[in-house]
C-alpha cells in the first residue's frame, strides 16, 4: 500500500509539472494571436528554463546541479538566438513557413553543434 500511494504521488507531481508547462505554452500562443507584443513578451521569459530549474530543484533539492544547469542553459541560449531573426528574414523574403522553420531550426541546430564543439575545443565543461 505504502509504494502505491508513493506511485501515485509521483505520478501527481509529474502530472502537475505536465499541465503547468502546457498551460503556459498555450497561454503565450493565445496571447500572441491577440497581441503579438504583449505574445512575445510572456514567450521571451524563460519560462521553459524556469520551469525547468524549478522542476530540478524540486525533485533533487541540489542546488548545485541548478546552478550548473542554469549555467549550461546560458551557453545554449547563445546559439538559439540566431532562430529568431533568420525565422522573420525567411517569412518577410516570402519563403514558406515550414521552409522557414526547418531552415531556421537547421541554423540553430547546427550552431548548437559549434557552440558544444568549441566549448569541448577550449577544454570548458560541458
Amino acid at each position: 500500500m505504502h509504494r502505491f500511494r508513493l506511485e501515485s504521488v509521483a505520478l501527481t507531481h509529474y502530472l502537475v509539472k505536465l499541465l503547468l508547462t502546457a498551460l503556459l505554452v498555450v497561454l503565450a500562443s493565445e496571447v500572441a494571436r491577440r497581441t503579438p507584443l504583449f505574445g512575445a513578451l510572456l514567450a521571451s521569459v524563460p519560462l521553459i528554463s524556469v520551469l525547468a530549474l524549478t522542476w530540478l530543484y524540486v525533485d533533487t533539492g541540489d542546488a548545485e546541479r541548478v546552478a550548473s544547469f542554469s549555467t549550461e542553459i546560458f551557453w545554449m541560449v547563445l546559439p538559439s538566438l540566431a532562430f529568431f531573426p533568420l525565422l522573420s528574414f525567411l517569412l518577410r523574403h516570402r519563403c514558406s513557413y515550414y521552409l522557414s522553420l526547418a531552415i531556421a531550426l537547421g541554423a540553430m541546430f547546427a550552431l548548437y553543434a559549434l557552440a558544444i564543439w568549441v566549448r569541448q575545443r577550449l577544454g570548458l565543461r560541458l
